[in-house]
């Protein structure tokens, strides 16, 4: 064996890391250990390391009994103390376990779960044990109001909020839902945090609702701070708003007896996403029931597919059939969530006609006929860019109100319904404000230089409200600021957040939300609480766990 083969072999060693190369005469290698005191060489065969083993064990026995050495053993590591938590992060963690899981207090007392708990060890000594039902509410008590005086503080210090509100029925019981979104101004974005989730007594009639809707801003501070409140489009909740308008400040005090009412849209803002549910649920469907040459198809298509769901949805053996078929599951269209007739149309258009035929003739189903399968076809089509917009516009942590309309305005490239039903909003001057000052949009949205010269003037003319309203500032400060307005020009974001100007104008109008979208997840949460499940169903502290769930309190 050459001395370069013999290099290879020798790097290829299981323990050649142990161990320093000296030389390599001919078949034998020569090495020094790099663990053991002393320079003690020890040689082997390049082709085999057994023996280099042996001696290098013989090795120590022979140092530590001849030389009186103390054997080396290896260091054992000692993870225990990071594995040690205090009373305090134990019970946080508890906390997040049960808020997160929307679990009930009684939780804690579970023996599994002390169980559990018993196996940490807590710093200082002992094992974890899980406080008492009384003792554990008293710290959720705690933690509620750490977060609701955490919340009025940060809202102290925020200009423009807006708010989502809906109401909300559960087992004979009606709870009404707020949530507040924002726009931070260090970092322009969103930021979020649920109010309230109330049971609401009695009628939600419109008085009703506009003394609990001002009872919750009032708590929080917010009143004067609301730039709109998107709700969806339930009359109780509009005629709210139209008997209930804030009322506008007055610089004359002589003025207190007189009441100003302002334009509905200044307070209200109705959800863009349940409007486009309408269009393509009740528009869509009054057009096609009233041509001829659609109705009948339209009638039989639809009628087949929901013969089908409510088989596959009520019977086990169904729906192990066409899973066997297909390997897909269908989906069955959900009232209380938009798009969902959409996406089971569009999951039985994914599946062939030859397979939708068998698993008709299985069922004991009539068969989808082709004309009607292609028709399902078109109808997804010609639907898949509104259903988009409306994914779009119920997304939460990037959805401003700026995106409304560059959404509409590229929706109604395709389709003539969004000018009937956003006849308000389309020209609404805050929602184009709203859009120009949102960076990732600007002016592109626009299709005409007269709409971007108009959108330009309305921007300079609230650029110079603002001006107005500010302090005096000496002359020559006056006039930079003045020519800072004249010269707005949009390039990118670190720049736009560079006028003052126009950062202040957006955060004040894209504060709002074009959908009620988050306040209907709220309820989506309160599903796992106010249900029969929760042993805490009507309780106080169901509330605060949901409220504490949605905010993340215990996962920051």
């Amino acid at each position: 064996m050459d001395q370069g083969n013999s290099k290879v072999v020798f790097s290829n060693w299981k323990y050649q890391h142990y161990f320093s190369l000296i030389e390599i005469k001919g078949k034998n290698v020569y090495v020094t250990c790099t663990l053991c005191p002393g320079k003690k060489t020890l040689s082997t065969s390049a082709s085999s390391n057994s023996n280099l083993m042996k001696q290098h064990n013989q090795h120590i026995v022979s140092s530590s009994e001849g030389d009186g050495a103390t054997l080396l053993k290896q260091a054992t590591l000692d993870f225990s103390g990071q594995q040690q938590v205090t009373k305090a992060e134990l019970n946080t963690l508890i906390a997040r376990y049960v808020v997160e899981n929307m679990l009930p207090l009684s939780t804690v007392e579970s023996e599994s779960f002390r169980a559990i708990l018993a196996k940490i060890p807590i710093r200082g000594g002992g094992r974890g044990v899980a406080p008492c039902r009384n003792t554990f509410a008293k710290f959720i008590d705690s933690e509620y109001e750490k977060i609701n005086i955490e919340l009025k503080k940060s809202f102290e210090e925020i200009e423009y909020i807006s708010t989502t509100a809906d109401i909300w029925t559960a087992h004979n019981k009606i709870y009404m839902g707020v949530t507040a979104h924002w726009i931070n101004p260090n970092n322009m974005e969103r930021e979020k945090a649920a109010l309230a989730c109330r049971q609401f007594k009695g009628h939600h009639t419109h008085d009703a609702i506009a003394v609990e809707l001002d009872n919750i801003h009032s708590t929080y501070g917010i009143t004067h701070k609301i730039t709109a409140t998107v709700t969806d489009n339930g009359s109780n909740f509009v005629k709210a708003f139209k008997r209930y308008q804030p009322l506008e400040e007055s610089d004359s005090e002589d003025d207190e007896d007189e009441v100003t009412f302002t334009d509905i849209n200044d307070a209200l803002h109705r959800c863009a996403s349940h409007t486009l549910n309408l269009i393509s649920c009740t528009d869509v469907d009054k057009w096609l029931l009233s041509k001829p040459a659609t109705k009948a198809v339209y009638r039989s298509a639809t009628a087949k597919c929901t013969a089908l769901w409510n088989k596959t949805s009520r019977s086990t053996l169904a729906t192990e059939t066409v899973d066997e078929l297909v390997s897909k599951k269908l989906l069955v269209p959900c009232t209380t969530r938009w798009n969902s007739f959409y996406d089971a149309l569009a999951r039985i258009c994914e599946i062939s006609k030859v397979d939708l035929n068998t698993i008709s003739s299985k069922l004991g189903l009539t068969a989808i006929t082709e004309r009607e399968h292609q028709f399902l076809k078109e109808y997804c089509t010609v639907m898949k860019p509104l259903t988009v917009a409306l994914d779009i516009l119920q997304g939460e942590d990037n959805c401003f109100h700026g995106t409304l309309l560059p959404t509409m305005e590229t929706l109604m490239l395709k389709t003539e319904a969004i000018k009937t039903r956003f006849a308000d909003v389309l020209g609404n001057e805050e929602a184009i404000l709203a859009a120009v000052t949102l960076p990732k949009f600007k002016l592109r949205w626009l299709r005409s230089q007269e709409l971007k010269d108009k959108a330009k003037g309305s921007l300079l003319a609230e650029c110079r409200k603002i001006v107005l309203k500010e302090p005096q500032t000496p002359p020559l400060q006056q006039k930079t600021r003045w020519q800072t307005i004249l010269n707005l020009q949009h390039k990118n974001f670190n720049s736009l957040c560079g006028f003052s100007l126009i950062k202040k104008i957006s955060l004040r109008y894209n504060a709002a939300t074009p959908s009620s979208a988050p306040v209907e997840r709220l309820f989506s949460l309160g599903k796992l609480v106010f249900s029969p499940r929760g042993t805490d169903c009507q309780t106080k502290d169901s509330k605060k766990l949901l409220l504490l769930r949605y905010n993340h309190w215990f996962s920051r």
